[in-house]
């Protein structure tokens, strides 16, 4: 006799669980229909295992057909359960396996075998055919001969897969918690296949299974985690895993609004009411596009998917005179005016982070503009992000593996023609190897975060250069590093500059750092970490002058010893002499400070910067920079001309 007393509380349970799950709004994508299979399945077949149960019980008060049918049903139903099972584990962790129509049916060979051998075991015919996995007999229910390897062989081999599945493709999985969530899942199943096979009269693989369905409920199915704005709309972590799905293809039509300056209208009307009238924003959404997924990506910003050769350009008016109106909810009433992106279909496949970068970055720079005309992005948009990423993955390299390049460029006396100094500067290269300039990925550093790390880098292998070569073989009395003003708001920068000078053995005085106007913003804290760098034995020079908002009053707080003029002031000058260049640099020696005249790309350059007074020389027409091995071999106490 089998026990089924543990089958209906599952039933229960798993009928609670579909009431709520359909009872909210759920996102389109493969994991979720996958889950919604799975209960639907499980579902199933604790209703067939009930009634298999039931007639095997007293087989005597059912016909041979309803025996055979009943107990042929529940291992078809097992053996598609197990499938299922794995098949979420391949959806959550994005098996490209899956994408291939060949390797899915591979996949899904065992489920079909066994439900053949079922359906054949169930078959009037040949004992052979028939007793495969059971047969009936008058006496009832009986195990076949294959019975054991088909069911616990198919059950641990879909585990097995699930784990392979995870094993190889866990870096799909962005979340740790997902992935422990898996393993939890799989490992659940694989302890109800053991229990089955120890207590084979206790119908328990159900419950096992339900902590599984549980679990995998708790860590991804809830819908709550995707939902945003009372429901009316999905979150960005939905529409991330939407992207995903797909492998960064985007199929469908996408459509972008941001609130105008959301975050002062934030202060103004506060959250609560800004909530509500994103809550009614939403809803009028769904409503203009009924087809369409509307996502909500905080700071005032929406993404509306809908299918390809959607008129969005014939809604924009409609959604404009829309915004003259006020958005209410209860007892909220808030005035809010927007800006629309439209986007290019962009059908082919990109990087989810790429695509995702791309409509987040359009909507912000939308929202900070003035309402008019809708933003407009294309497939060259997506491509520059997606350059970007390629940068900030070689900064990340050039990092990890310490292989930032070090370039020199000399900085000649005016006077003499000789060379006095040199400026380091920085190269990294792409993963092809190509040297990308600094024009490039500076910028990219400074919004990704990480100038701090590749400055300190710069600074580091200048010390190691320094160390490394006798600065007098080659003519030189100091080395420049520049420091952005991101670094410069380092307020432990003294004590760290310090401590790898230490560590390599150099003389502090022998670098010169190079700060640009914008670090001249907080005229106190400048001078604070001035003061404090200048008592670890470093000097300071002002680099690009000319192109920020800095005057002579604010340099005479300052203890520079260099102010280098940028290279646009020096062209300016050079194609059209004024007095104002001239006194400017009388005014900075006066003031103590030596001159170097940057870009210098010819001998009338040359000549000209010397005329007016300036001290050093810096540019194309000495050399570009070269890296620290060619820099060695051309410049050795030799003079570059007068």
């Amino acid at each position: 006799m089998w026990s089924y007393n543990f089958e209906l509380p599952i039933l229960l349970i798993l009928s609670m669980i579909l009431v709520f799950y359909f009872s909210r709004p759920r996102l389109p994508v493969r994991r979720n229909l996958t889950f919604v299979h799975l209960i639907v399945i499980e579902t199933l077949t604790i209703l067939a295992d009930l009634w298999a149960t039931m007639v095997d019980n007293d087989p005597h008060l059912y016909s041979m057909l309803t025996l055979k049918v009943s107990n042929m049903l529940y291992f078809c139903l097992f053996f598609i359960r197990a499938y299922i099972m794995y098949a979420f584990v391949a959806s959550v962790a994005m098996d490209t396996f899956q994408k291939k129509n060949f390797l899915r049916v591979m996949t899904a060979l065992p489920m079909l075998a066994g439900s053949v051998l079922a359906v054949l075991s169930a078959t009037i015919g040949s004992p052979r055919f028939s007793q495969v996995i059971f047969y009936i007999e008058r006496d009832g229910y009986h195990s076949g001969s294959l019975y054991r390897y088909a069911i616990y062989g198919i059950g641990f081999g879909y585990v097995l897969m699930g784990y392979l599945s995870l094993l190889l493709f866990r870096n799909n999985i962005k979340r740790r918690r997902e992935i422990y969530g898996i393993l939890m899942y799989n490992s659940i199943l694989c302890l109800g296949l053991v229990v089955r096979i120890v207590f084979p009269r206790l119908l328990l693989m159900d419950t096992f299974v339900l902590i599984a369905i549980l679990i995998i409920f708790l860590a991804f199915g809830n819908p709550d985690f995707y939902l945003d704005l009372s429901g009316r709309a999905f979150n960005r972590r939905a529409l991330r895993e939407h992207l995903e799905q797909d492998h960064g293809s985007l199929k469908m039509m996408p459509f972008g609004l941001a609130i105008h300056n959301f975050h002062e209208m934030d202060d103004i009307y506060g959250r609560s009411q800004i909530e509500e009238g994103l809550t009614v924003i939403a809803k009028y959404l769904k409503h203009m596009f009924p087809q369409a997924i509307v996502f909500y990506c905080r700071n005032g910003r929406f993404v509306v998917l809908d299918r390809p050769g959607t008129d969005f350009d014939g809604r924009l008016q409609e959604m404009t005179e829309r915004f003259n109106h006020p958005w209410r909810s209860g007892n909220a009433e808030v005035y809010l005016s927007a800006c629309f992106v439209t986007y290019e279909y962009l059908a082919g496949g990109f990087d989810c982070d790429v695509l995702m970068e791309t409509l987040l970055k359009a909507l912000d720079t939308a929202g900070s503009a003035e309402p008019g005309q809708p933003l407009h992005i294309t497939r060259t948009d997506v491509e520059i992000i997606e350059q970007e990423r390629h940068v900030r993955q070689a900064i990340e390299t050039a990092l990890d593996e310490e292989s930032l390049l070090l370039y020199l460029q000399p900085i000649i006396d005016a006077g003499t023609g000789t060379i006095v100094g040199a400026e380091t500067l920085s190269r990294i290269r792409d993963a092809e190897g190509s040297i990308i300039p600094p024009g490039v990925f500076i910028p990219v550093a400074e919004v990704s975060g990480r100038i701090n790390a590749l400055g300190e880098m710069v600074f580091e292998k200048t010390c190691e250069f320094i160390r490394d070569v006798n600065l007098d073989t080659l003519g030189i009395e100091w080395v420049n590093v520049n420091i952005s003003p991101t670094q410069f708001l380092r307020t432990d920068l003294a004590d760290r500059y310090s401590a790898i000078a230490e560590k390599y053995g150099v003389d502090p005085c022998k670098i010169h750092l190079e700060i640009t106007e914008e670090s001249m913003i907080d005229d106190g804290f400048l001078q604070k970490q001035i003061w404090a760098m200048q008592d670890k034995g470093f000097v300071f020079v002002l680099d690009d002058y000319g192109t920020g908002y800095s005057n002579l009053s604010r340099l005479k707080k300052c203890p520079f010893i260099n102010v280098k003029l940028d290279m646009s002031i020096v062209w300016d000058y050079c194609r059209q002499p004024d007095e104002i260049l001239p006194n400017m640099i009388r005014a900075f020696k006066s003031m103590g400070f030596a001159v170097t005249a940057e870009g210098v790309e010819d001998e009338n350059v040359q000549k000209i910067m010397k005329e007016i007074g300036c001290d050093f020389l810096q540019g194309y027409h000495f050399s570009k920079p070269l890296p620290a091995e060619e820099f060695i071999g051309k410049y050795s106490l030799k003079r570059v001309g007068s």
